[in-house]
């Protein structure tokens, strides 16, 4: 059962009554009302057949509801598998049938909740015990792999990052991300510590904006595209509550932190987040000098860059980003694969190449399987789409390598001009 995450609304609620849990478009909802809420559709999903041992999507868009529906289906005993609305039919049935779900619970007509329930006689995620979260590590099947969170692994995610952001109930995060992606050590974090969650009705620049005056926000969780849209806006509003804004879901470069740097007085932090890990590593030291660092390990991490032996490479060394930690997912499904098998020496391998100083900080420099092999050197796609994103004329680029008899592959570019 997932009791140990529900146990987090029954807590905050008794801890902060009263204090607001959720701000959006249609007023407030404070802890005590979230957990009536949560109860409420809790016992609805109880008599519709929703039971310990089961798998429940839940796909819908940022909002009220999509908390309070997976909240309700963990206090049911099931695992949670948020899903995206954008997913199409096909995309949805392929998942549906490599996880194994038992029901999705829909978004439909401003959430009036579809139930749909698909008759199987197992056990969701069998191979793990107490599963609470399930997601696919990325937006459709294809090569994905559906990654399985124990209760009490959230719980040990959400301590070990709060040693870093330090969030407590006087927070109010201006929220922007999609909870389909972004919900263990973001959603349930917060409302784990008493923090105001602040949803954003769309992710304009000014509707951030407007979210961070109205709310006083004091963190914004971001992905580089909402820095980016910060960065170049126009007009006199500022942020003059916020404390901290993360970037994360991606790299981001170094020009667009300098950029939000000058127009809000406030430095980028950004944090690597993996679904297999949680949030290892967040820039909270050197976000000034080196925005577009990861940063360094949490207390609770171990992080190594390691060679093709599994060696620990040297400072300043290129090699593969390693980790170790508290809340590590407990397996893969479909194919089924424990932890145990897929960790090697201990180490989770990102796929990640990144480089580490002599202070431990770190930053990314591409993906172990992105890297173009010309003739015996190694070209790293991302610094060239630096180098071709920089020009003016360009609006967005794609390098990739493409075979060649001679060399055995060569760069190639796809470029969307302005």
């Amino acid at each position: 059962m997932s009791e140990s995450v529900y146990q987090i609304i029954e807590k905050s609620a008794a801890s902060w009554p009263g204090h607001v849990a959720i701000r959006d478009a249609r007023g407030t909802l404070t802890y005590s009302q979230l957990q009536t809420e949560i109860e409420e559709l809790k016992t609805s999903l109880r008599s519709q057949g929703i039971n310990p041992g089961m798998g429940v999507g839940v796909m819908g868009q940022n909002s009220r509801e999509f908390i309070i529906t997976a909240f309700a289906v963990l206090g049911c005993g099931a695992c949670v598998m948020p899903m995206s609305q954008q997913l199409q039919r096909d995309e949805v049935e392929t998942i549906v049938n490599r996880a194994g779900l038992h029901a999705i619970l829909n978004e439909q007509d401003n959430w009036k909740l579809t139930l749909t329930r698909i008759e199987r006689d197992n056990k969701f995620a069998g191979m793990v015990e107490n599963p609470a979260f399930v997601r696919f590590t990325s937006g459709t099947t294809g090569a994905s792999k559906g990654v399985v969170i124990s209760g009490e692994s959230v719980i040990e995610r959400i301590e070990a990052a709060n040693k870093a952001l330090l969030l407590s109930s006087e927070d109010v995060v201006i929220w922007v991300l999609p909870m389909s992606f972004h919900f263990i050590v973001s959603i349930v974090l917060y409302l784990n510590v008493g923090a105001t969650i602040a949803i954003c009705p769309d992710f304009t620049a000014e509707s951030i904006l407007d979210c961070c005056i109205k709310n006083e926000g004091t963190m914004l969780y971001a992905a580089p595209m909402h820095v980016k849209l910060l960065a170049t806006d126009q007009s006199k509003q500022n942020m003059p509550s916020m404390r901290t804004v993360i970037s994360t879901s991606s790299g981001i470069s170094l020009e667009d932190c300098m950029a939000f740097k000058e127009r809000y007085g406030i430095s980028i932090t950004q944090a690597y987040g993996i679904i297999e890990v949680g949030l290892p590593l967040i820039n909270t030291i050197e976000n000034l000098n080196n925005p577009d660092a990861i940063g360094h390990a949490l207390p609770d991490f171990n992080v190594e860059i390691l060679n093709e032996q599994l060696e620990v490479q040297q400072a300043g060394e290129i090699g593969q980003l390693a980790m170790k930690g508290p809340g590590m997912f407990s397996a893969y499904l479909s194919p089924e694969s424990t932890i145990e098998e897929v960790l090697q020496n201990g180490w989770f391998l990102t796929g990640d190449l990144a480089i580490k100083d002599a202070d431990g900080l770190v930053k990314i420099t591409g993906r172990q399987n992105s890297v173009i092999n010309v003739s015996g050197n190694k070209v790293f796609p991302e610094e060239v789409e630096h180098v071709l994103n920089s020009n003016k004329a360009v609006e967005v680029s794609k390098v990739y390598g493409a075979r060649h008899a001679l060399l055995g592959e060569v760069v190639q570019a796809e470029v969307v001009l302005v």
